[in-house]
């Protein structure tokens, strides 16, 4: 049994929201990249889904790049948190408005 086309957009739409939601609430730098996170894999079920209807393998290749820009954007946020706590004894966001000129 297939499952409908609607079901993977309703779900890539519900974590998409949800990492809307994280962004825009929390203020804690690590809550903010997982956040991140959740709205770049929404797009890769987009992309997964679209390639299971048309039958071809593209957006499954593109949801493979998608996957390794994501952990190399992983490994810049983190290093931006670790400096942050290292500036401010916290990972708070609000905290490096003070960074400015």
């Amino acid at each position: 049994m297939a499952v409908a086309m609607e079901f993977y957009l309703l779900l890539s739409a519900a974590v998409f929201c949800i990492g809307l939601f994280g962004i825009l609430v929390r203020s804690n730098a690590l809550m903010f990249l997982m956040s991140v996170e959740l709205m770049l894999n929404a797009a890769n079920i987009n992309l997964v889904a679209f390639s299971l209807a048309h039958g071809n393998l593209t957006g499954q290749v593109f949801a493979l790049f998608l996957i390794g820009l994501a952990a190399a954007e992983v490994a810049v946020g983190i290093g931006i948190i670790l400096v942050l706590n290292r500036n401010f004894d916290n990972i708070d966001v609000t905290d490096a408005v003070s960074m400015r000129w």
